[in-house]
């Protein structure tokens, strides 16, 4: 499988900034969101991943979600700036197997983002259907704080 493209000078990223793609309880109204917004970081908007992902509910947590051989889907996700010191600061605070990656979104781009390494997902539910973590939430009647 090719690799995705790397972004290349992304409107909205300020300065000693980079781009950042969250799709779990990272994202608006989630509740470590919070760790993010005190990390400096700054909303740029909804964004979907390339039809390239899967994702799975780890204990209704959080999600794991990565890049798929075959059956991904579109994943609804977020985008953010992010000062370098807070970048590290919020990824070292992910729970554990969580990592990053560059994360293909429908638009072409491949900024980085939160990932899932294999031996998170085996034997958790897949919830690649619902089309992103906050669906599967509203799906399951799960309150998301």
């Amino acid at each position: 499988m090719p690799a995705p493209p790397r972004p290349a000078g992304r409107p909205g990223i300020p300065p000693g900034s980079i781009a950042l793609v969250v799709n779990g309880g990272l994202m608006r109204g989630l509740r470590a969101h919070a760790r993010l917004t005190g990390a400096g970081a700054v909303f740029l908007g909804e964004v979907q991943t390339a039809p390239v992902f899967r994702l799975w509910s780890i204990e209704d947590r959080f999600p794991g979600m990565m890049r798929a051989e075959a059956g991904g889907a579109s994943i609804a996700a977020e985008l953010y700036a992010i000062p370098h010191a807070g970048f590290a600061a919020v990824l070292e605070s992910e729970p554990d197997g969580l990592c990053v990656g560059r994360v293909a979104l429908a638009d072409g781009t491949s900024p980085l983002g939160v990932l899932a390494e294999p031996r998170l997902v085996q034997g958790r539910e897949e919830i690649t259907a619902h089309g992103g973590w906050r669906a599967y939430l509203r799906a399951k009647g799960i309150h998301p704080l």
